[in-house]
């Protein structure tokens, strides 16, 4: 599973520095407004090809909350992070079991997948926070074939706190944004606790 990992890693390693510094929160507002009525489409873009690229999908999402307000920006950016998620899961849940296990060696594949067994809700959840970890949270959710409820569910509870804190963030400037993601930074872990029993868990953690 470190093979996952690595590959999620190099992008950002490669070209993170430069794409971020591009797109700084400001800059990326002025250069969305010149999509004009396109721009949430682009905003969404960008978000969506964080899971490839090393796109700061943060200052992403504090641009759509500056050009859009946090109501439509938040909006916008959690759709886009759902929409990310989704992809990486779904790729990798195509590729399947069989051929994580000749990734990952059947030790590696098999702690991987004890792994999200126990924890797996929780760390989709939390992963929505930390930069890279999406990614490859994701990838090894569609390697070891996490039930697609549960990992919706799981994904929504990270990115819709994720995407409205950051718009917000945005929309209210640099002086409230510290304050505002440190209210939402405990939203996802809290919002999977409560919805996690309403999944038919049978027990298991997830």
């Amino acid at each position: 599973m470190l093979v996952i990992a690595a590959l999620s890693i190099v992008p950002f390693l490669l070209w993170g520095d430069q794409v971020e510094a591009d797109l700084s929160n400001k800059g990326a507002a002025e250069w969305m407004r010149g999509f004009g009525n396109s721009a949430w489409f682009v905003g969404l873009g960008l978000i969506v090809l964080d899971i490839v690229l090393p796109v700061p999908a943060s200052a992403i999402m504090a641009a759509l909350g500056i050009v859009y307000g946090p109501l439509i920006g938040g909006a916008v950016s959690a759709l886009g992070s759902i929409v990310a998620g989704l992809i990486g899961y779904g790729i990798c849940r195509l590729i399947g079991p069989r051929a994580a296990q000749r990734l990952a060696g059947k030790e590696g594949f098999a702690q991987a997948l004890h792994l999200f067994e126990r924890y797996g809700g929780w760390m989709v959840a939390a992963s929505r926070w930390l930069p890279v970890l999406p990614e490859t949270i994701s990838f090894l959710a569609g390697l070891t074939a996490m039930p697609f409820g549960r990992y919706i569910a799981a994904l929504a509870c990270g990115a819709v706190p994720l995407g409205f804190a950051f718009a917000t963030a945005g929309y209210l400037g640099s002086d409230n944004a510290l304050l505002t993601m440190g209210l939402s930074a405990a939203a996802p872990l809290l919002l999977w606790f409560i919805v996690r029993p309403f999944l038919n868990l049978d027990g298991r953690r997830y």
